[in-house]
Parts: structure tokens; C-alpha cells; sequence
């Protein structure tokens, strides 16, 4: 499982730890990732993720995965968020074509 967040795409950076001395070794800055579960309305399913804090907070901002995902151009979203945002239209296009 790769250490990315699965909706803002954030990884992981590298760089250096320097000692007093002035000393440098590389060493990884790993993205704070949480194993989340959020609730898609339209879906009416739960969808498991693993999101950074700040995804989860860009999420909760925007209020929910579906708002979220409906409102951000594809081009800005990962893969992943992509196929879940795919999902959601074919189900909002069903519940359309039953209505109507």
C-alpha cells in the first residue's frame, strides 16, 4: 500500500536531518495517513480510504465525499478518487432515469 493520500495525492518528501555539527543524512517525511471511513450519500454505502489529516478536512470542508468529489475537476484528483467519483455518477444517473 503506497503512502499517498488518496485525495489531495500527497507522499512522501525527503530531505535531511542536520545535526548540530552540521552533519547530513537523508532521511523521509511521511505524510500523516489515517485509515478513514466515509460515508457516501448517494452511494449509500461507507468507502474506506486512506486519506491524509488534511484531506479528511478538505472533505468535511466541502461537505462530504459526494459534495467533494462532485465538485473538484477530475484533473485535480487522483486515480482512485476518480473511480469512486465515476461510481457516484452512475448512480446518479440511475436514480435520474428512474425518476423520470
Amino acid at each position: 500500500m503506497s503512502r499517498r493520500c488518496q485525495i489531495t495525492g500527497k507522499g512522501v518528501l525527503t530531505g535531511n536531518n542536520v545535526s548540530h555539527a552540521n552533519n547530513k543524512s537523508r532521511r523521509r517525511f511521511l505524510p500523516n495517513l489515517q485509515e478513514t471511513t466515509l460515508i457516501s450519500d448517494i452511494l449509500g454505502a461507507s468507502v474506506r480510504m486512506r486519506l491524509s489529516t488534511d484531506g479528511i478536512r478538505t472533505v468535511e470542508h466541502n461537505g462530504g465525499l459526494d459534495s467533494f468529489l462532485l465538485g473538484t475537476p477530475n484533473r485535480k484528483l487522483p486515480t482512485e478518487a476518480q473511480v469512486i467519483k465515476r461510481r457516484i455518477l452512475r448512480v446518479q444517473e440511475r436514480k435520474a432515469a428512474q425518476t423520470a
